[in-house]
């Protein structure tokens, strides 16, 4: 049902650069993110499409144009682009209070239910009932990967040097073990050259289409705006920083500078100002970070955090708070195992959300001066082709550990990856993967549904006495 009149209240002949405070009823506001956080299944895309079927189709509170104009903006900065763009309209409609509101809703209800899972699955993981769910789920999360790769891939590469850029961002992961950031910053800076040399070639579809959509009931200079300048900045800078670090500085003085919580704290804190790509790009690198070199789980407890967080709503990138649960619980020092991996848990995700809202709120004045600036969209045109190599190098990563129940390490010369023990296949995970792409790219059914049936495949495979470990 569309917005009532008496729902937008803009303000007629004010200024745009001056207009403060709500352009709709906080409460109402309120209402409609509580609602929007309850339906953000299905990564980013699907994310993405419950914002604007609410606040552009439904209620009209912002107009196509105005919605897209804020996501390009999210996609230049690291992080969730669609919590992101949470905070983003919800600033645009109430203020610094809409955008808090509007990003804090947007991953409660996932934090809570994965937090939950967590500890449900380190209570009873290894029980035959729960295995074998987890071998249903694993599989399905390749699938799942696999039709992220077909989707960015599709949209993304547009021309032959961008499939050359995305062909050698996989090969520098998956060939020669290159760090994820080193693979993005050349992204980057290899999208920039292209772009000077021949802008034709970098042409950025975006998302969404070009139509303009129902008008809106609110005007879009009656959208809450604050001029930029430097007093603002560097106090939302300073605050923002503050705020992000505390947590982290109470938990070295705390635990020592050798906890594993100061380690998740620091690890995570930088993992948040290099997600370009949305949370598949980066869970490549994290994966590798958290199983080969911190050793806070398994490949297989990161494959099967996957599916948990695909379960819930909200960022994916919530699954850093599964790695960071086990990781606290398996490592926990001086502390009580459960509270260690709750304490993870809530730092890890305070320290990747909260630099969500610094980026908003520092960026959202400049953020025409930002969208008009050809060197930074040539930049991002580069870094979104090496996501596809990246995703790319994530499925075969997934698809490894899940198919196969070892690997052989080779490490000669400039060389570093991970071949399958072809003699250690697994028949049930490899029978539930085909069933799993066929409803992902055939029938075309949504993440849920996959999931759902995946999981009681691997239940049913695990009850008939089936090797499903």
């Amino acid at each position: 049902m569309s917005a009532q009149p008496d729902e937008a209240r803009p303000t007629p002949g004010a200024p745009p650069q001056a207009i403060r405070g709500d352009v709709v009823p906080f409460r109402t506001a309120l209402k409609a993110w509580s609602l929007i956080s309850l339906q953000t299944f299905g990564g980013p895309a699907g994310q993405i499409a419950v914002m604007q079927r609410t606040l552009v189709d439904e209620r009209r509170w912002i107009g196509q144009q105005r919605f897209l104009h804020a996501l390009n903006y999210c996609m230049l900065l690291p992080g969730p682009e669609a919590q992101q763009l949470a905070i983003y309209v919800g600033w645009l409609l109430n203020g610094v209070r809409g955008g808090l509101a509007a990003g804090i809703l947007f991953v409660l209800p996932g934090m809570l239910a994965l937090l939950a899972l967590s500890i449900v699955y380190v209570a009873f993981g290894d029980t035959t009932v729960v295995t074998a769910l987890f071998a249903g789920l694993a599989p399905a999360v390749v699938a799942i990967v696999a039709q992220a790769v077909h989707r960015v891939g599709r949209r993304a590469l547009s021309h032959p040097i961008l499939i050359a850029l995305a062909v050698a961002a996989f090969a520098a992961l998956a060939l020669f073990g290159i760090a994820f950031p080193i693979v993005i910053a050349a992204a980057a800076i290899a999208g920039w050259a292209i772009g000077h040399w021949n802008p034709g070639i970098l042409k950025n579809s975006g998302h969404g289409t070009t139509d303009d959509g129902p008008a809106p009931l609110i005007a879009d200079d009656a959208l809450h705006h604050e001029p930029p300048s430097a007093k603002r900045a560097t106090r939302v800078i300073v605050i923002g920083l503050i705020l992000w670090a505390a947590p982290v500085l109470a938990v070295v003085l705390l635990t020592g500078t050798d906890s594993v919580l100061t380690a998740q704290g620091l690890f995570f804190s930088g993992t948040a100002v290099v997600t370009f790509g949305g949370a598949y790009a980066v869970l490549a690198y994290v994966a590798q970070r958290a199983v080969e070199h911190y050793a806070w789980l398994s490949a297989g407890d990161m494959v099967k955090g996957l599916a948990l967080a695909e379960t819930t709503p909200g960022p994916l990138i919530m699954v850093v708070q599964f790695v960071a649960f086990l990781g606290a619980y398996n490592n926990p020092g001086d502390m009580n195992p459960w509270a260690a991996g709750v304490l993870g848990a809530l730092l890890t995700t305070w320290v990747t959300f909260v630099p969500c809202f610094l980026f908003i709120f520092l960026g959202a004045p400049y953020i025409e001066r930002l969208r008009n600036n050809q060197r930074l969209s040539a930049a991002l045109t580069g870094i979104t082709a090496a996501v596809v190599g990246v995703i790319a190098n994530l499925a075969l990563y997934f698809a490894v550990n899940t198919l196969f129940a070892q690997s052989r390490a080779v490490d000669s010369g400039p060389f570093h990856f991970a071949v399958p023990e072809l003699a250690t296949v697994r028949p049930v995970a490899v029978a539930i993967t085909a069933v799993a792409l066929v409803l992902v790219f055939a029938l075309r059914w949504s993440v849920l549904r996959v999931l759902g049936v995946c999981a009681a495949l691997g239940l049913i495979a695990g009850l008939a006495g089936l090797p499903v470990a």
